[in-house]
């Protein structure tokens, strides 16, 4: 079988969701990522500040916080 190739990326240095470092919330791949913000998923504490720290320089930190990137609303039928 082949392997699924990750939707999900670290914006910061690439690495995959299911690749081995990502922090995973209470470390459970099946809570999702431990860290995120508006413009995509964050895999270490380091990438996070990093990424903090590039959008101080840019002047584009958010204002609130970012929705959860794996929080989806249920499917419903009409």
């Amino acid at each position: 079988m082949l392997a699924r190739p990750d939707a999900y990326r670290c914006i910061e240095c690439g690495l995959p969701y299911r690749a081995a470092g990502f922090s995973h919330y209470h470390g459970d791949l099946a809570n999702g990522a431990a860290y995120w913000s508006d413009r995509g998923i964050l895999c270490s504490p380091k990438c996070s500040l990093a990424h903090y720290r590039k959008r101080a320089a840019e002047g584009t930190l958010q204002q609130e916080p970012a929705p959860d990137p794996f929080d989806v609303p249920p499917f419903s039928r009409r």
